[in-house]
């Protein structure tokens, strides 16, 4: 199994409605600024800690680093769920994009007041995927709140069109339904090992030694003995709105931040969508709608490039955020 080179520091703290498991790096009162990592859709903030060892290579290594699980992630717990095991996340039956906006904005101040620093200094946020998504509004509609800004993959959804809405929203009362009758959960494994080769068939440049360490983080052991993974299945719920790209650009247009939007070498999006259906000339063309915005590739690396590629991530972070 891999044997992380400095493993996190676990605590929590009360945002919302929600006990947020933190893991910290680092020194928590160092002069630098506080660097902040947002995971992906059915992620966990452990899934950072590769990075997080590479960084001990570069100027970066003494910065004080944080992550959260986001709202029905990993660890992170409604304050009404009181199940001991990990996979029973409360009541929700879907969530909202908007309320990870809400979290990060009442986190921000109380991570800043943990690394002894002033509630609403300025962070370097660094977000993947979904968290990259949620990185980005942030930034623009709390543009003094944040020093440096890095989107890993975060590149957005499709353009979507009025005519679509009706359709939409009864795709999402049909899937609250179906929750209501059970039908929704997630697949369960009979051991580690299983969860393991399930993140490797996902990501075929996962080795099976982070593989394993990884699933530990993933997922735990269920009510009968079987390991799911950590995520609340009202995750899979489609989202009610349509995903509108004018009130994005309208927010990115507002990100003061210098912006580093790191890619990997394989398209996701193709992988992801219909030919045509979006590109990344299009989410290329909608990033200029940031004043300060510089793009870089990773090569031989797929979605989860801070897995398959954490050195050369380590080193292009140390060149922007040393800055």
């Amino acid at each position: 199994m891999y044997a992380a080179l400095h493993p996190s520091r676990s605590g929590f703290v009360p945002v919302r409605s929600h006990s947020y498991h933190l893991r910290h790096w680092g020194t928590p009162r160092s002069e630098q600024p506080l660097m902040v990592l947002l995971h992906g859709w059915m992620d966990v903030a452990a899934s950072w800690q590769f990075m997080v060892d590479a960084l001990a290579a570069t100027s970066l290594a003494k910065r004080h680093v944080a992550a959260p699980d986001w709202r029905g992630f990993g660890l992170s717990r409604e304050h009404h769920a009181s199940s001991e095991h990990p996979s029973d996340y409360g009541h929700a039956d879907h969530y909202w994009f908007a309320d990870y906006l809400a979290d990060l904005d009442q986190l921000l101040p109380r991570l800043n007041t943990l690394a002894g620093r002033e509630p609403h200094a300025p962070v370097d946020l660094v977000g993947h995927s979904m968290g990259g998504n949620v990185a980005m509004m942030y930034a623009g509609i709390r543009p003094e709140r944040i020093r440096r800004l890095v989107n890993l993959e975060g590149l957005g959804m499709p353009a979507s069109r009025p005519s679509q809405a009706p359709g939409r929203y009864a795709k999402w009362l049909d899937a609250l339904a179906a929750i209501d009758q059970g039908a929704r959960t997630l697949k369960t494994y009979d051991n580690l090992d299983g969860v393991a080769r399930r993140l490797m068939k996902t990501n075929p440049r996962l080795g099976a030694d982070q593989a394993m360490w990884l699933a530990q983080h993933w997922a735990a052991p269920n009510a009968q003995g079987r390991w799911t993974i950590l995520g609340d299945p009202a995750h899979k719920v489609i989202h009610a709105h349509l995903y509108r790209v004018e009130e994005v650009l309208a927010v990115w247009q507002r990100i003061k931040a210098p912006l580093l939007v790191i890619e990997a070498e394989d398209d996701s999006l193709a992988q992801w969508f219909k030919q045509g259906e979006y590109t990344r000339d299009e989410f290329h063309q909608r990033l200029r709608s940031v004043e300060n915005c510089q793009r870089r590739v990773v090569p031989d690396a797929g979605h989860m490039l801070h897995h398959d590629q954490p050195a050369t991530l380590a080193r292009l972070l140390e060149d922007f955020l040393a800055t």
